[in-house]
């Protein structure tokens, strides 16, 4: 090993080094700052209680309620709608047209998140409130909506390189044997990309997890339990952005560090198992080779 590869090989193992120290350095930061709620005993009240501060209680569980909610049916719209969109591009026309498209999906990634949500409040709310004469239209299901709007551009492009990543001779054996595109998607590509696919899943479920302007300007922030997905719902996130207490050491201000702690292990966990899905996924294909 040269010197340039010495240098190389340092500075990567530092940036590395770095990246992690700066995570558990904001882990640390956050159990530091919520540490009353931990000395008192109040975690686990914090955590299965109601918010209500006018009684003293200073709950999260209907926020995280709302956030696994808005963020899991989020997920839910957006797999059909990405996997129907990623199937057109990489396999029904992935020609001109499939590339097109494919640049358009790439460029909705840069739209700012702020946009979604003032399409959200304009058209978006409107529209729900009208069509089922519920509430303001400010739900759990506008949220979730527009939220899989948002989170959709990354799984169809995570979709189209785990269909890209599926072997060529698997392909021209389905054309030889006379088979359809529909058996081509669903007895050859999803089999053998489905670990990949999980992968975007679970990215952009951690990504629908810790957005923060949509469920701020479209869910209703409601710090009632949700009952169902009409009724307006606030979320961890959102809850961070909208506690504001004159005194920084009382337990209501504590709770957005104890927020942050539940985001924080939500996106971890979903980090970690989207690693180990890749890992699995890179130890099958040199298997295979």
């Amino acid at each position: 090993m040269n010197f340039k590869e010495k240098i190389a090989k340092f500075i990567f193992f530092s940036s590395s080094i770095l990246s992690a120290g700066v995570i558990f350095f904001i882990l640390g930061f956050m159990i530091i700052l919520a540490f009353p709620v931990f000395s008192k005993g109040l975690f686990f009240d914090m955590l299965t209680g109601l918010w209500s501060p006018d009684h003293g209680l200073f709950g999260i569980l209907p926020m995280i309620a709302g956030t696994v909610c808005i963020a899991g049916l989020a997920v839910f719209i957006s797999i059909p709608i990405s996997l129907g969109c990623s199937c057109f591009i990489f396999l029904v026309n992935p020609g001109r047209t499939g590339k097109f498209f494919k640049k358009i999906v790439e460029a909705m990634t840069a739209v700012p998140t702020v946009i979604y949500g003032f399409t959200g409040i304009f058209l978006l709310v409107p529209l729900v409130r009208n069509l089922f004469q519920h509430g303001s239209g400010m739900c759990i299901l506008s949220s979730a909506i527009m939220l899989a709007l948002l989170i959709s551009p990354t799984m169809i492009l995570f979709f189209i390189q785990s269909f890209s990543l599926v072997p060529k001779n698997y392909l021209n054996a389905v054309d030889a044997l006379g088979g359809n595109m529909s058996q081509k998607f669903l007895y050859v590509i999803i089999p053998n990309a489905w670990r990949g696919m999980i992968t975007g899943i679970i990215l952009s479920s951690g990504r629908a997890l810790g957005d923060t302007l949509i469920s701020l300007m479209i869910s209703g922030n409601s710090t009632a339990f949700p009952g169902s997905v009409m009724d307006s719902a606030r979320t961890l996130t959102a809850h961070i952005a909208l506690v504001i207490a004159a005194d920084f050491d009382s337990i209501e201000f504590k709770t957005i560090f104890l927020s942050g702690i539940c985001l924080y292990v939500m996106t971890c966990t979903g980090v970690i198992l989207a690693r180990i899905t890749m890992k699995k996924q890179n130890f099958q294909r040199n298997n295979e080779i």
